[in-house]
């Protein structure tokens, strides 16, 4: 149903402005049965958000995507229209986005399940960063890699911050979360998956010079500040390194896992 509102402050767009712990509680992120809601903001996210069959609650948006998007969800989900002003002040980003959509979170699945249906899987162990997270996620999906496995301690795919970062690949790039008491290495052991923990470690195998031939293997990827945890790099069978230059410690790890799923991935069928 599409109605025009002409005042930011109406009531019906509230949830529009809650940040992410409004929308899922830490409970509601971990609910397998999908539970606490998601903001898609863009045109391109709102659209990719429903080419993934999330549940559309609520769309806010100019008039031609509202008429545009009205085909596309069930007609009891509301469709506001608003200016521009009103649209910028809404969302607090400084810009007026032409559609921002309000969605149920899809249920999670679980992680021996994914890792078990998936060839190349991306690890994120305590990446709490939303936009590193969410670049991650972008070069997962449009490199090829099946699945994202999150620590209990990593960032939300589906945070407003990550998603926007990567373009919707969120809700494209199935993802499942361990809780704090899982151990990463036990869950690719029980898959016979190789694993390849990434390290600026100098005593780490050149990356250029891997060629994974298992069938099902895995990348580790740690924080920005603390990488990998010590027991994880145990747990690894291989650790690999992009080789710097110029005195520089390390890359970012948005960066560092781009060039390490295409280093890896690229080297098998």
């Amino acid at each position: 149903m599409i109605s025009v509102v002409h005042e930011a402050s109406d009531a019906r767009l509230d949830a529009f402005r809650w940040r992410d712990r409004q929308l899922a509680s830490k409970a509601d992120r971990l609910e397998s049965v999908g539970a606490g809601l998601f903001v898609a903001e863009g045109d391109l996210v709102v659209g990719r958000a429903i080419d993934a069959g999330c549940t559309a609650i609520a769309l806010l948006c100019d008039e031609s995507m509202a008429q545009h998007f009205s085909t596309r969800v069930p007609e009891n989900v509301d469709i506001f229209i608003g200016h521009e002003q009103l649209r910028q002040d809404v969302t607090g980003l400084g810009v007026p986005l032409r559609a921002t959509g309000l969605f149920q979170r899809p249920p999670l699945t679980d992680p021996d399940t994914l890792v078990a249906q998936s060839h190349r899987i991306l690890v994120a162990e305590a990446v709490d960063n939303p936009t590193n997270l969410g670049a991650i996620t972008r070069s997962a999906a449009a490199l090829g890699w099946d699945a994202l496995i999150l620590t209990a301690g990593s960032a939300d795919p589906l945070a407003r911050r990550a998603l926007r970062v990567s373009m919707g690949s969120g809700l494209t790039l199935p993802f499942a979360r361990l809780s704090a008491d899982d151990s990463i290495g036990a869950l690719l052991n029980r898959h016979e998956c190789t694993s390849y923990g990434l390290t600026p470690s100098s005593d780490a195998v050149d990356i250029a010079t891997v060629r994974p031939s298992a069938p099902r293997i895995a990348l580790l990827l740690g924080s920005e500040r603390d990488g990998l945890d010590e027991s994880t790099m145990q747990s690894v069978h291989t650790l690999v390194r992009i080789p710097m230059h110029a005195g520089v410690d390390s890359l970012n790890v948005g960066v560092a896992a781009a060039l390490a799923m295409y280093a890896l991935g690229s080297t098998i069928s």
